[in-house]
C-alpha cells in the first residue's frame, strides 16, 4: 500500500501538466529552488500558557479572532478525543495567557477551525463514533453551539453528511464551505457549499488529479476577491475556485500544503508538513518542509520558514498543519510536536 501510494505521488505531476498545461504554468516557479527563500521570522516556541495540568496535545486547529486573541483546538491532551472530558477548545489572549475552555463531549478529532466575522468560533470534526462526530460546529465565544452541519455520528456523502471534514470557512457575506475527505482513495473528496442559512447550494470535485479533481483538500482560504483557496495536498498543489466552483488557476510552488491562511493583504501563507523524499505517502522530492509566503496578487513565493526538525523526512508529519496570520505574526498548529508556535518578524 505504501509503494502504491509513492507511486501515484511519482505519477501525479507528469500526468497533471499533461491533463492541465494552461493552469499548470501559469505561476508557477518551475526554476526556482524551493527551499532557497529567506527567513525573515524568529521562533517563539511554548508561548502558550494552558492551565495547571492541561497538556496539549495534537493540534491542527488555530485561530485568531478581531481581539487579537488565539483560539486552539487540540485533541483532548493525545490525538483523539474519545472517553475524554477534557475541554478541546481553548482561548487564550494576545500574550499567551489562558482565558478559558470548552467544548468536552461534543468534539473527536478537531480539526480545522475557522472566526469569523462575528467571531463565532467553526470547527470541522474529522471522526466519527457514538453519535458525534464528521460534522461542522458553530459556536460562540462561551462555547454555546449555534449551528451543526453534516449529521452527527453518521458519515456518508450526501448533501448532508460529511466523510472526514477536513476544514470550514465563511465569507463575509456569510457563504459556508467546506472540504471533504481525509483518507487518499476513499471517501469523497468534495467541495460543499451552503448558503449563509445553512442551506446546502451545491458541491464539486471528486477522486483524481486532473483539472477540477481532488485528493486530500485539506484546507481552506479565501482572497479579497472571494476566490476560494483549496490545499489539495495529496496532489502537492493549491487550487484556486471562484465559489461557484470554476476553476480559476492551480499552484504548485507553495509546497505541499496541510494548510493555508491569507491575511486582509492578501498575503499567502501555506504550511507544508508533509514534502519527504522516501517514495512513501508524502512522496514530494527536494522540498523541505516549513512554511512558504507570498502574495495571491502575483503567486510569487517570497519568504520560508524551514521546519527545525533535522530529521523531519522520516516522519509522516513534522512542522505545522493548521496556519493562521495577524499583523505579520504567524501561528502554526503542529500534530506531532503536540504545540503551537508562534512565529515573529526579526528585528
Amino acid at each position: 500500500m505504501q509503494y502504491r501510494i509513492g507511486l501515484y505521488g511519482v505519477l501525479c505531476a507528469a500526468l497533471f501538466l499533461a491533463a492541465a498545461p494552461a493552469f499548470a504554468q501559469t505561476r508557477d516557479q518551475p526554476d526556482a529552488d524551493p527551499n532557497a527563500y529567506p527567513d525573515p521570522y524568529t521562533q517563539v516556541n511554548e508561548f502558550l500558557k494552558p492551565p495547571a495540568g492541561r497538556t496539549m496535545g495534537s493540534t491542527s486547529a488555530v485561530a485568531v479572532d478581531h481581539q487579537g486573541h488565539i483560539w486552539v483546538a487540540d485533541r483532548c491532551g493525545a490525538n483523539d478525543c474519545k472517553g475524554s472530558k477534557l475541554d478541546p477548545v481553548m482561548e487564550f489572549d494576545a500574550n499567551g495567557n489562558f482565558i478559558k475552555a470548552f467544548g468536552a463531549g461534543k468534539l473527536l478529532f478537531p480539526h480545522g477551525m475557522f472566526i469569523d466575522k462575528d467571531d463565532h468560533i467553526w470547527l470541522t470534526d474529522g471522526h466519527v463514533g457514538d453519535g458525534i462526530g464528521d460534522d461542522v460546529l458553530e459556536f460562540d465565544r462561551d462555547g454555546k453551539v449555534l449551528r451543526t452541519l453534516g449529521t452527527p455520528g453518521v458519515a456518508g456523502s450526501s448533501e448532508n453528511t460529511f466523510n472526514e471534514p477536513n476544514a470550514v470557512i465563511v465569507s463575509p457575506q456569510g457563504e459556508i464551505f467546506v472540504s471533504d475527505g481525509h483518507t487518499p482513495d476513499a471517501g469523497n473528496p468534495r467541495i460543499l457549499h451552503f448558503d449563509k442559512n445553512g442551506k446546502f447550494v451545491k458541491f464539486w470535485g471528486g477522486h483524481g488529479i486532473g483539472v477540477g479533481r481532488l485528493e486530500v483538500p485539506h484546507a481552506l482560504a479565501m482572497d479579497s476577491k472571494g476566490l476560494l483557496y483549496v490545499a489539495d495536498r495529496y496532489n502537492n498543489r493549491i487550487q484556486i475556485f471562484t465559489q461557484d466552483g470554476m476553476l480559476v488557476d492551480i499552484w504548485s510552488q507553495f509546497g505541499r500544503p496541510s494548510g493555508i491562511y491569507i491575511d486582509e493583504n492578501d498575503i499567502l501563507y501555506a504550511t507544508d508538513s508533509e514534502s519527504r523524499t522516501p517514495v512513501e505517502y508524502g512522496f514530494h522530492p527536494g522540498w523541505g518542509r516549513g512554511v512558504r509566503i507570498g502574495s495571491v496578487k502575483d503567486g510569487i513565493v517570497r519568504a520560508w520558514i524551514p521546519d527545525i526538525d533535522p530529521e523531519a523526512d522520516r516522519h509522516i508529519t513534522s512542522g505545522g498543519e493548521g496556519i493562521w496570520a495577524r499583523d505579520g505574526v504567524v501561528y502554526s498548529a503542529q500534530v506531532r510536536q503536540h504545540t503551537i508556535v508562534k512565529y515573529v518578524p526579526k528585528k
